[in-house]
């Protein structure tokens, strides 16, 4: 077979050397082949087609039209083994090319988790607008639900929930998937009222395998919802209180964890950590905490994940800065603006949805002593489990009082 390098390829093609080692580097280019720092291109190579111009929409278009299925069943693709690797979120989805919808679902997906929120706004609307199948309408539905928690629309947000229910279900399946996904964005939210009894059960049979990494994550969120809702008294379940559900919950999520890694789920790990790391953090074990959260970043600050991490700078508190900032003081900047971004949507719509004014203006410090205080600890416990003097703990109760128009007893409605 005849090979011509990049400039020879480059030229014939009609586009830059630069753009061309990109593509191949990229799996684009058929038959390219690396040899130390060069690439030769087989001769007979065809020129891949660009997929940022009009020509390739048309292209990816046409083969949405033929509605092909997912390649995992499942509307949570970057929960799957599809991700698998560390560092690889390009290639993954570079990997499914010669699926379209799937490809532009996981690359939504990924582009999430690294929190270019534009991105997932401009593909979940693509997907719905072109008639996709089932799963890739649930997950666009999704993702768009998603985009609504950081932007704080709450007209975004229902709409995001009449998709899903639109979806064109054909099976009782479908309709447990449908209903599972509805809720899964509310849990975000801390609402795990609407989740169906064999999902609250932990009963996930009515999910495809694929579904299970992602339905595990969910059901740990959920079970955080619900020891975190009793902790600061909003809901009571007989012969429970205070912090003593939080401390036995880790129990159930560490084996999710040994699964997902048995599962190759990069997402549903980093995912099932944080949340595992939030609650030991919550109930004071901050070695466990800790331990969660740097497993976590080894995962996600390859790829960037940014997104992600975000997420947990509100139950995290100044923990998350600090593990992050000693591995990577940049990547801690970037998560920091994210974080901003994401709180200040998060309260904005948690706030319409739930009917309450949620605070905005708290520092770190005072949002984790307004946390301990509404668990019901004293001045000094809170003192002692912060590292804290008891005067600076009282000031932080004045601080959090004067800002929020609210007393001790009712910080829970806050947070």
């Amino acid at each position: 077979m005849e090979y011509l390098n990049i400039t020879e390829t480059a030229e014939k093609w009609g586009i830059s050397p630069r753009r061309l080692q990109t593509l191949c580097a990229n799996g684009k280019v058929k038959g390219a082949t690396r040899f130390g720092k060069a690439w030769m291109i087989p001769k007979t190579a065809q020129k891949p087609i660009d997929g940022r111009t009009k020509a390739s929409k048309n292209n990816i278009d046409s083969l949405l039209e033929k509605n092909m299925p997912m390649p995992r069943k499942t509307p949570f693709l970057h929960m799957t083994d599809l991700y698998s690797v560390a560092g690889n979120a390009e290639k993954s989805i570079s990997a499914l090319e010669g699926n379209p919808e799937a490809q532009i679902l996981l690359g939504a997906e990924i582009a999430y988790s690294k929190g270019n929120i534009e991105k997932v706004y401009d593909s979940a609307y693509y997907l719905l607008h072109k008639h996709s199948g089932f799963y890739a309408v649930i997950s666009a539905g999704m993702l768009l639900g998603l985009c609504a928690i950081w932007r704080g629309d709450l007209n975004m947000w229902r709409q995001a929930k009449i998709h899903i229910a639109e979806a064109p279900a054909k099976s009782e399946a479908d309709r447990d998937i449908m209903a599972f996904s509805i809720t899964a964005i509310d849990s975000i939210l801390y609402d795990v009222s609407s989740f169906p009894e064999w999902f609250k059960l932990g009963r996930f049979e009515p999910l495809h395998k694929d579904a299970l990494p992602a339905a595990k994550v969910f059901y740990a969120k959920y079970l955080y919802a619900v020891g975190y809702g009793l902790a600061t008294k909003q809901f009571e379940l007989q012969g429970v209180q205070g912090l003593s559900l939080l401390t036995i919950i880790p129990n159930t999520i560490e084996p999710m964890i040994s699964q997902a890694v048995a599962d190759n789920s990069i997402i549903a790990e980093i995912y099932l950590r944080m949340t595992c790391a939030a609650i030991y953090h919550t109930g004071g074990n901050r070695e466990q905490a800790i331990y969660h959260i740097d497993r976590a970043l080894a995962l996600a600050l390859p790829d960037q994940l940014f997104g992600i991490l975000a997420e947990y700078g509100r139950t995290l508190d100044s923990l998350l800065e600090q593990r992050i900032s000693r591995v990577d003081a940049d990547a801690w900047h970037k998560v920091r603006d994210l974080y901003n971004i994401y709180m200040a949507g998060w309260t904005k719509l948690s706030g319409s949805v739930r009917g309450k004014n949620l605070a905005t203006t708290l520092s770190p410090k005072e949002r984790e002593v307004a946390k301990l205080a509404a668990f019901g600890f004293k001045n000094s416990q809170i003192a002692e489990s912060l590292n804290m003097s008891i005067s600076a703990v009282k000031q932080a109760v004045t601080n959090i009082s004067n800002k929020t128009g609210m007393s001790r007893e009712d910080f829970a409605a806050i947070l």
